[in-house]
C-alpha cells in the first residue's frame, strides 16, 4: 500500500502548492483553515474517552475530499487508500463533519443572505460587466446528470452521456427579479 496523501495534502500542497491543495480539497488554503478554526470547538469533534479523536484538520480533509469526488473516487475504500485511514474511520469522519456544519450556530454563522451593500455591490458588478437590464435580476442555471439504471430500448445512443453512463440530463434555469 502506498503510503496516505493526507499529510502531504495538509502540508505540502497547503503551503507551497495551494492550486494542488484546491484540486485535492476542492477549497482553497485560507478557506480551509477558516474552516477548521470554525470547527474546532465543535462538540462533534469531542468525546469522553480516554483517547483523543483524530484531528479536526485531517476529519475535514477526509470529508472535502468525499464530497469533491464522485463514483469510485469517493468509495470508502478509495478514500482511505488517499488518507491512510481505516473505512470505518472515514465513515465517522466524514458523519462528524457534517454534524457539525449542520449544527444551527454554524449554519446562522455561515450561511446568509446579503445585506443591502452586498447587494448593490453585486448589482454594479452586473451592470458593469453585462447588460445592464440585467442589473436588477439575477439568473441561476444549473444542469445535472441522473443515470438510469438500465440502457434504454428505443434510441440508447441518446441517452449515453460524456461520462459513458445512460442517464438524463436535468437543466434548472431561474430568473427573479430583485
Amino acid at each position: 500500500r502506498p503510503p496516505a496523501a493526507l499529510p502531504h495534502t495538509l502540508s505540502v500542497f497547503h503551503d507551497t502548492r495551494p492550486d494542488h491543495f484546491r484540486q485535492e480539497l476542492r477549497v482553497s488554503p485560507s478557506t480551509f483553515d477558516a474552516l477548521v478554526e470554525k470547527l474546532w470547538n465543535d462538540r462533534a469533534f469531542s468525546n469522553n474517552s480516554q483517547n483523543a479523536q483524530m484531528p479536526v484538520e485531517h476529519q475535514l480533509a477526509i470529508a472535502l475530499y468525499r464530497f469533491g469526488h464522485y463514483g469510485n473516487a469517493a468509495s470508502l475504500d478509495s478514500v482511505a487508500k488517499w488518507s491512510g485511514y481505516a473505512k470505518g474511520t472515514v465513515l465517522l469522519a466524514t458523519r462528524q463533519v457534517m454534524t457539525a456544519v449542520l449544527h444551527p450556530g454554524f449554519m446562522q454563522d455561515a450561511v446568509h443572505m446579503p445585506n443591502a451593500e452586498e447587494k448593490e455591490e453585486a448589482k454594479q458588478w452586473v451592470e458593469d460587466h453585462s447588460c445592464r437590464a440585467w442589473r436588477d435580476g439575477w439568473c441561476f442555471v444549473d444542469g445535472t446528470l441522473v443515470p438510469l439504471f438500465d440502457r434504454p430500448f428505443w434510441y440508447a445512443e441518446s441517452y449515453f452521456d460524456r461520462k459513458c453512463n445512460y442517464s438524463l440530463n436535468i437543466q434548472v434555469l431561474l430568473i427573479q427579479t430583485l
